[in-house]
């Protein structure tokens, strides 16, 4: 059965919304496109679920907490504002974020969010 854009984000959010222990790649990889287009400020754009799952991963380490704010789905896209508390950079941080999804898996994610603390710990 071919999941709908809500029910293929909310599975993206379900590998990592729940912190590092608990990460779940497999599933990760399930959801994604094996040539998913990925933008975010740090990193710019990127190909591939491989990649992708790897940053997923590291900030899935950092999550002590996850909340949706606000969630609004059209057709194949979906956009997503939430919150959450992070060890590293430590504070609550807010993101934004927008999929493309084909097919059940989601071909583009588009991540906003202040890259200030990020920035400077590099």
């Amino acid at each position: 059965m071919q999941r709908d854009t809500a029910a293929t984000v909310h599975a993206y959010y379900a590998t990592f919304r729940e912190g590092g222990a608990r990460f779940d790649k497999a599933r990760l990889l399930d959801v994604l496109h094996p040539d998913v287009l990925f933008e975010a400020p740090l990193v710019g754009q990127r190909r591939g679920a491989e990649a992708l799952a790897v940053g997923v991963e590291r900030f899935a380490k950092s999550v002590t907490s996850f909340r949706s704010i606000q969630e609004l789905a059209v057709g194949t896209e979906m956009a997503v504002l939430y919150e959450c508390v992070l060890t590293v950079p430590a504070g609550t941080h807010r993101f934004a974020e927008f999929f493309r999804v084909e097919a059940g898996r989601i071909t583009e994610l588009r991540l906003l969010f202040d890259a200030t603390e990020y920035r400077k710990l590099t």
